[in-house]
């Protein structure tokens, strides 16, 4: 019987490719059966090697990054593609073209979730790097300058090291609770480290989980080439 299409995983930050990869494990069983998910193979470049371009504003060089994890993955006998994390999917344009397998998208994966659930004014949160590109369109809100430097800063010197302080997800809380008072209807969780310390249980929106949304639809992708 076929096992579906192997999943390849090109990751960046650890936390949010852990979470990923748990998600489409754990909740494989679902549809696979008890213990079961499909192949599932991942690579990663230290994080460091991403920053640097990043900070230069080097699209260019984070696309290499991602096309040396393809260029693995696919010889490790993945079909196709994903990317747990937002902010590089900016070098999306360089990387798709030369690619060796295809892509599924971030926030491909959120706004069909918004879609389908009615969502018309979502707001963003996420590093200043994403917020400040055009991976999710001009009309998802998004945080103000000060908002998006405490952010990033939370993301990017605690959440990637798997640091989760109650003040980190107290200040995204009241992010979200003003995005609500602007007239947002919901929240993409638009780091994929986010949903380790916001959820719809501690967030005034409904939130848009990215890291679980594209897990999942991998998984679908992963049965209907079954």
């Amino acid at each position: 019987m076929s096992r579906g299409l192997h999943i390849g995983i090109v990751a960046c930050s650890a936390e949010g490719a852990a979470l990923c990869y748990r998600t489409i494990c754990i909740e494989g069983a679902a549809t696979w059966g008890p213990h079961d998910h499909p192949e599932v193979s991942m690579h990663t470049h230290a994080l460091a090697e991403y920053v640097a371009p990043l900070d230069r504003n080097d699209m260019q060089g984070v696309a290499a990054l991602m096309l040396s994890s393809a260029a693995k993955l696919a010889k490790a006998g993945a079909d196709f593609l994903i990317c747990p994390d937002n902010t590089i999917h900016q070098a999306m344009p360089h990387v798709l073209p030369r690619s060796p397998l295809p892509w599924l998208h971030i926030a491909g994966a959120v706004a069909e979730e918004a879609g389908r659930r009615g969502f018309r004014r979502p707001g963003l949160t996420g590093t200043r790097w994403l917020v400040d590109s055009d991976v999710y369109p001009a009309g998802y809100v998004r945080p103000t300058p000060a908002e998006r430097a405490e952010i990033h800063r939370i993301i990017m010197d605690e959440l990637v090291y798997g640091i989760f302080r109650p003040e980190g997800a107290e200040y995204l809380q009241r992010t979200i609770e003003r995005m609500k008072g602007e007239g947002c209807d919901a929240v993409v969780l638009g780091c994929t480290e986010l949903p380790l310390i916001v959820n719809d249980g501690n967030s005034a929106l409904p939130t848009l989980d990215s890291t679980r949304l594209l897990a999942r639809a991998a998984l679908r992708k992963a049965w209907e080439g079954k």
